[in-house]
């Protein structure tokens, strides 16, 4: 597992892949937070907090996160070498979470940077320090959950074709859904009521549960139990191309 997953970050930063990505989701939020103006823009909030960070975050992530995990298995079909890494000496589970972690890997290292962010409101209230700090980091470890189950969506998505193009909307379109649909769905009235029971199974709940800076354990259950499902259903999937 170590090997595919060195080779994945060799991949990534041998070419502008890596940092690239890195620097799209830096200047993406950098123009929204600070520079554009709007209901984003952390100067003419009023508040020295990173809540529209948090707001901004999930959707960026929906598009980037699928351009870094297109070419996992995709390009490994494309060029006839997936084949060739089952005559290796390791488990179907092995080369998944290889390539699994090697994109989770630069996901984090693409949020990394936006601690200066955290500085930044240290030092932009009225008194230095002042703000939510529980609540800012909840709102981190939701992003990394958040990071790690949109991972494992496109790794799966990668995992269902040849075409890096194709592997990409799919998982753009899956983690919209896993994101937002339950949610949508919940909001419409059926038998005179809502369905708030929907609203518990889809991402953004439980991403705003954390966010609130209270760490619960359904919370961190549901992330990792989505991640499971995903993760499985790539080896699935992977087996059916090894038969």
């Amino acid at each position: 597992m170590l090997a595919i997953l060195q080779k994945e970050i060799n991949t990534f930063f041998s070419s502008a892949i890596g940092y690239l990505v890195i620097g799209i989701f830096l200047l993406v939020n950098g123009l929204f937070l600070w520079v554009f103006n709007g209901d984003f823009n952390i100067l003419n909030y009023g508040f020295a907090n990173l809540s529209s960070f948090f707001l901004i975050a999930p959707w960026i992530f929906i598009f980037l996160i699928p351009a870094i995990t297109m070419r996992s298995f995709a390009e490994e079909k494309k060029q006839g070498t997936l084949e060739l890494l089952f005559t290796k000496p390791i488990t179907r589970w092995q080369l998944i979470l290889g390539k699994y972690f090697g994109a989770f890997i630069l996901v984090i290292l693409a949020l990394f940077p936006t601690l200066l962010y955290v500085f930044t409101i240290h030092q932009l209230g009225e008194n230095p320090g002042n703000y939510d700090f529980g609540a800012t980091i909840g709102s981190y470890l939701g992003l990394v959950f958040l990071g790690a189950v949109y991972t494992a969506i496109g790794v799966f998505a990668s995992s269902l074709t040849k075409n890096q193009i194709v592997a990409f909307i799919l998982a753009v379109l899956l983690c919209f859904l896993s994101y937002f649909a339950f949610e949508g769905i919940s909001n419409f009235q059926l038998f005179g009521s809502e369905i708030y029971a929907l609203e518990y199974l889809g991402i953004s709940f439980h991403y705003k549960s954390i966010s609130r800076g209270i760490i619960d354990t359904r919370d961190i259950i549901y992330f990792l139990s989505f991640v499971f499902l995903f993760l499985s259903l790539t080896k699935y999937t992977v087996n059916k191309v090894s038969l």
